[in-house]
């Protein structure tokens, strides 16, 4: 969806609309959408800015990066942007800190569909989890800690490093 910053009304522009999105478009592995991207907003245009306002929905299913077991992640979150035009500022060699926060619109347009799926990235968590109670696979057998059906022994130290635990202990 393009919206034309000509074509924004002075009371604002109602967005209501689903997005379908690619599963490879984002920018976590394995992640499949469990239904659209649902986003209500609104767009406003002061002079030359466009201020978007919105929300957008979804739920996702993503695989657990210590159990590698899919679960299901629900999305629902708030976006708040600012965009001005992309000749209206004078190239800078170095950005300042109130540079940051600032977007830029080209050929007097914005593709909100690359703005949602941005958007959408960036909700996604560091590192997927089922739970924050997960304890993944026993490195072992390779069976889920979680479900209790691991009976391995583990060993607190690692082999390879015998030789320095008996250098540490002669050293003392």
């Amino acid at each position: 969806m393009i919206i034309e910053i000509e074509r924004i009304p002075e009371e604002g522009l109602k967005i209501s609309r689903d997005f379908e999105f690619a599963c490879d478009e984002l920018i976590e592995e394995n992640t499949v959408f469990l239904e659209p991207v649902h986003v209500e907003g609104t767009a406003h245009r002061v002079g030359e800015e466009v201020l978007i306002k919105g929300r957008l929905t979804t739920r996702l299913n993503f695989i657990c990066c210590r159990c590698l077991t899919p679960f299901e992640f629900p999305v629902d979150s708030e976006f708040d942007l600012i965009f001005l035009p992309e000749d209206l500022e004078d190239p800078k060699e170095q950005l300042e800190n109130e540079d940051m926060s600032k977007l830029f619109y080209q050929k007097r347009s914005i593709d909100l569909e690359s703005i949602i799926l941005e958007q959408l990235n960036l909700t996604f968590p560091m590192r997927p989890l089922c739970s924050d109670k997960c304890q993944g696979l026993c490195p072992v057998c390779g069976n889920l800690v979680n479900e209790g059906s691991c009976t391995c022994t583990k060993s607190e130290s690692d082999h390879r490093l015998d030789k320095l635990k008996t250098f540490l202990r002669d050293k003392s």
